[in-house]
């Protein structure tokens, strides 16, 4: 066996502190390997504080994954570190997801200067948001609100909130703040009317579907719940060609033989959902069942 696996990741503190969790699970498992860290930057960070294209999917769509697994591709690299949500819902064929991390907390959380709650916020509040999917939920549930658009990492979403007058809060996901050890307060915003993107919380660990050691590596840190709930989602995105810049929230949680999951569709003034209950370890079939449940198929 190796004596040295090399994890390749983007270098914001988030990502490098979700790596650091993969780097400590690896040398419990493998006290004898040597685990050391490349940094790759992606076009996602090139951009960060840009405006996504018109075409937000086509503009969005393996920003902050392709060039690492570029890097796991000319075996610069053995494991890919990767923030689940990021990853398109087409794989390549070359590659696999093979592993993820016990799963944080999947919620998103509202932090507003104020303190004040969803329910609160004066009529016409200005939210700030990356994403498509909390646009839509935030308008949702409240249509007086004035949803703009947000860009960069959490520390740079943060600064800019404290220094932005017209703005009341911003939403962000919950597993971010915490794992960079961040207690802001805020609202933590009930699932069951903000559904997270597919993904949200999860660590997936891709690696070359040819490297043997490598995937007996991941194998012995994978959370099995984990990984059989990301795949039920990433079937629901696929099925959708959806991402987690699509106005799509879907989570699926799995206790025992049982996978619970639900799902949020919007368009521009509709909104379409479900939820139902299947078999954990046929999770794609589960995404399927939801799927035609929702859409009446």
């Amino acid at each position: 066996m190796t004596d040295r696996i090399v994890l390749g990741s983007r270098g914001s503190e988030l990502a490098l502190a979700q790596t650091r969790l993969v780097a400590a699970a690896v040398r419990r498992a493998w006290p004898e390997l040597e685990v050391a860290l490349e940094i790759i930057r992606t076009s996602g960070d090139e951009n960060s504080s840009a405006a996504l294209p018109n075409d937000r999917k086509a503009g969005r769509k393996g920003m902050f994954t392709r060039e690492i697994e570029k890097e796991l591709l000319v075996r610069r690299i053995d494991v890919a570190v990767h923030s689940a949500k990021d990853l398109p819902s087409e794989r390549l064929a070359e590659l696999e997801v093979r592993a993820t991390l016990p799963r944080a907390k999947t919620e998103d959380v509202l932090i507003t200067k104020s303190g004040a709650s969803l329910t609160s916020l004066p009529e016409g509040a200005t939210i700030a948001t990356g994403s498509v999917r909390r646009r839509h939920q935030l308008q949702w549930r409240r249509p007086d609100l004035q949803v703009v658009d947000l860009r960069g990492n959490v520390p740079t979403r943060l600064r800019k909130l404290r220094e932005n007058d017209a703005w009341s809060g911003i939403v962000l996901a919950r597993a971010g703040l915490e794992r960079l050890g961040l207690e802001l307060g805020g609202e933590i915003l009930s699932q069951e009317i903000f559904v997270p993107a597919g993904g949200q919380g999860v660590i997936a660990l891709q690696i070359r579907r040819d490297d043997d050691e490598a995937r007996r590596i991941v194998d012995a840190v994978n959370d099995q719940n984990t990984f059989l709930a990301w795949r039920a989602e990433r079937e629901f995105l696929r099925l959708l060609d959806g991402d987690c810049d699509s106005p799509v929230g879907v989570h699926a949680q799995v206790t025992g033989a049982t996978m619970q999951m639900r799902a949020q569709i919007f368009a521009e003034v509709t909104m379409q959902s479900g939820e139902l209950n299947g078999a954990s370890d046929d999770p794609e079939a589960v995404a399927q069942m939801l799927m035609q449940k929702i859409y009446g198929g």
